[in-house]
């Protein structure tokens, strides 16, 4: 009996005593880098392009409207820092802005976070609760508390009349003007922030409590040595974006009181007007510049700050 046999297969390249070769991620073609093609368009149109023009113009005079205009150099830039009552007066108003809202903001969402972090039932409608106000737009918020702050027949001055109290103008005190409308700016973002709080939380390994309980650690010693340092990078991202928030409250502010009011103006306000009412975009060209830079400086500094106590 004859019996055939199987002509033996070719092994590829991939076969038996062959090595492979490594695969390498292939590179992006044009036709793939074509895809981000609009997102770089847009991006260039409405930040690159305004930001170099920004810069152009805050070394002129130029009024807005006008085809002419003088190169000044760095004299609106020298005026802004050393003869502006007015930008330093908002300055002032948008650290006293700043102060309030970052430790405020910060240190309730952390403490509503702590209670929060379990996934119970109670805990999600209450995060749901202390969130609701973050969907709600800048303009809305300002109008409803300038109902709580109205004097004298605002929810708060009612309060205070039910227990016999004086009512208060409370946007009335240029010393604490800023101050209250910076509380209506902390009930406004305090949820969105509880939300990175409790991610942050429930990343920290439960391990590491019980290994401080065994230690004898009581509360405080496990907030400072584990729970502080393992949650730096949300405090991170929680300080940067309640900075810029703060730097960025026009429309609260403008619905919340009034642009002509010199003791709730900051600098995102004081620029409005600049360029707007007084017709000098130049000089208002110089405040932006300014801004940004004091942005940069105070988010990195915090950055570096937080990052001191983190977990590496």
């Amino acid at each position: 009996m004859i019996t055939e046999t199987a002509p033996p297969r070719s092994h590829g390249a991939g076969g038996p005593g062959q090595r492979r070769r490594p695969s390498h991620p292939r590179r992006p073609t044009g036709r793939l880098l074509l895809f981000a093609l609009p997102a770089l368009l847009v991006y260039g149109a409405f930040f690159l392009v305004p930001t170099v023009q920004a810069i152009q113009y805050a070394v002129t005079d130029w009024d807005g409207i006008s085809e002419d205009y003088h190169v000044v150099g760095l004299a609106n830039f020298t005026n802004l820092l050393t003869n502006d009552d007015l930008f330093t007066g908002a300055l002032v108003n948008n650290l006293k802005f700043l102060l309030v809202v970052v430790v405020l903001q910060t240190g309730l969402s952390l403490l509503y976070a702590m209670f929060l972090t379990r996934n119970s039932r109670s805990s999600i409608l209450l995060r749901a609760l202390f969130f609701f106000p973050t969907i709600l737009s800048s303009v809305s918020v300002g109008f409803l508390w300038s109902f709580v702050y109205n004097s004298p027949d605002g929810l708060l001055n009612q309060v205070l009349g039910w227990f016999g109290l004086p009512g208060y103008a409370w946007l009335g005190d240029a010393r604490w003007t800023i101050v209250f409308v910076g509380l209506a700016q902390v009930w406004f973002h305090t949820g969105q922030m509880i939300v990175v709080y409790v991610a942050g939380l429930q990343q920290i390994p439960r391990e590491l409590y019980e290994a401080a309980a065994v230690d004898g650690a009581t509360r405080w010693p496990r907030f400072r040595y584990v729970t502080w340092p393992m949650i730096a990078p949300a405090t991170t991202i929680v300080i940067a974006y309640t900075t810029i928030q703060s730097f960025k409250a026009f429309d609260l502010i403008g619905a919340l009181t009034s642009f002509d009011d010199f003791k709730t103006q900051i600098l995102s306000t004081q620029i409005y007007l600049t360029a707007f009412q007084n017709g000098r975009f130049g000089y208002a060209a110089a405040e932006s510049v300014l801004f940004v830079l004091l942005i940069a400086a105070i988010t990195v500094a915090q950055r570096r700050l937080v990052r001191a106590t983190e977990v590496r």
